[in-house]
């Protein structure tokens, strides 16, 4: 068999059809040697023509998650609690180092991939109060009795 560079969708179909028909070639052999060399140009030009982006600290964790049978409460375990983890999924809290270090160790997760630059959700800002609720707090406070009750 000839091999030639991946250019096309019309290659790649055929590398896939030489590759299934020579699956479980020997190593060593002639067709195992076609089969390794097929299966690189073939990865190669798949990561070209559909690069798979990185995913994200809190991406990767829903991965393993998903792909483990894993559940949020099993994430609670490893982070200190269920509102940690909740608000991790959420993007509402940062992963910090102990966390990084108990996923890595417990979950085998990559270190380098859980500490990397993500975007949290920004959270509300707090209500501002109306002057005149200000005011009235204001007023409401200086007027306390001994009693702790309030007089208007």
């Amino acid at each position: 068999m000839e091999i030639r560079p991946i250019r096309s969708n019309e290659d790649h179909t055929a590398a896939l059809e030489t590759i299934d028909r020579l699956w479980g070639a020997p190593v060593g052999t002639p067709d195992g040697d076609v089969l390794d060399v097929l299966t690189v140009l073939v990865d190669a030009y798949e990561n070209t023509r559909w690069p798979i982006e990185a995913l994200d600290p809190v991406d990767t964790i829903k991965a393993h998650m998903e792909a483990t049978g894993r559940t949020q409460s099993d994430l609670a375990k490893v982070v200190g609690s269920r509102s940690r983890a909740s608000e991790i999924i959420a993007r509402k809290r940062p992963l910090t180092i102990n966390m990084v270090r108990d996923l890595a160790s417990e979950w085998h997760l990559p270190v380098a991939t859980l500490i990397a630059p993500y975007n949290l959700k920004e959270s509300a800002p707090p209500k501002q109060s109306s002057p005149v609720r200000k005011a009235r707090t204001k007023r409401l406070r200086k007027t306390k009795t001994r009693r702790g009750r309030i007089v208007a």
